[in-house]
């Protein structure tokens, strides 16, 4: 008697893991973190020209803070770091131009760095008998914090987990954005609480930075 024996079934191949689709085209962040830095960025333009005698906005911006250097230095740092830091979110850069992204990344660690220094260096300077002490520390740790974050991503980076790099990345950017997120909350917060107290004003920017920092860590789980 003799056994038919049953063909063995083929091996199905692997299946590839499916690749998220892009939620919206390489452009749109990039642009859109721009577009919510383009109100802090004009008066820091506006204060540079005050400084140099080509305008006068004291009416309008008030006296500018002092020292002077550490003023120029935050501005022309945060300027920097929010424009070619939003670059560095589109997609189609990184990949396509790594070179790009590496180069453009060893400009923006150093210009995020002296906008965090600066900015803390004129918060401590401000620091007097009617000083919104609230503010100060919450300033001061934001400062610290994106230094920090900084830090971090470039040390990821040599250590080649570039995932972690992205994630540091993004925390210290989410910080650095926070002049643009203000506007509105700021704004939000004098419609519905009317005139600010030193304690409300100092939560409100906290509330502004943290809501970037949400925001941040959402992208980083997402991508």
């Amino acid at each position: 008697m003799t056994t038919i024996e049953a063909p063995l079934p083929r091996s199905l191949p692997a299946r590839r893991p499916r690749r998220r689709r892009p939620w919206a085209p390489a452009w749109v962040l990039p642009t859109a973190l721009i577009l919510l830095s383009l109100v802090p960025m004009s008066a820091g333009s506006l204060r540079l020209a005050s400084l140099a005698g080509a305008v006068d906005v004291s009416a309008d911006l008030g006296a500018p803070p002092t020292p002077v250097p550490a003023l120029v230095a935050h501005i022309v740092g945060i300027t920097v770091y929010v424009l070619l830091g939003a670059l560095q979110f589109h997609r189609g850069l990184r990949r396509r131009r790594p070179r790009w992204h590496r180069i453009a990344g060893r400009v923006t660690v150093p210009a995020g760095v002296l906008a965090s220094v600066s900015g803390i260096w004129l918060t401590l300077a401000a620091v007097g008998p009617g000083a919104n002490g609230a503010l100060v520390v919450v300033r001061i740790a934001v400062g610290v914090a994106m230094v920090a974050a900084l830090v971090l991503g470039v040390l990821r980076a040599l250590g080649r987990d570039l995932r972690a790099h992205r994630a540091w990345m993004v925390r210290a950017y989410a910080l650095g954005q926070g002049a643009g997120t203000h506007v509105f909350v700021l704004l939000g917060g004098e419609a519905l609480l009317g005139p600010l107290t030193g304690l409300t004003e100092a939560a409100l920017f906290a509330a502004g930075w943290a809501i970037n920092v949400a925001v941040g860590e959402w992208a980083i789980r997402r991508w």
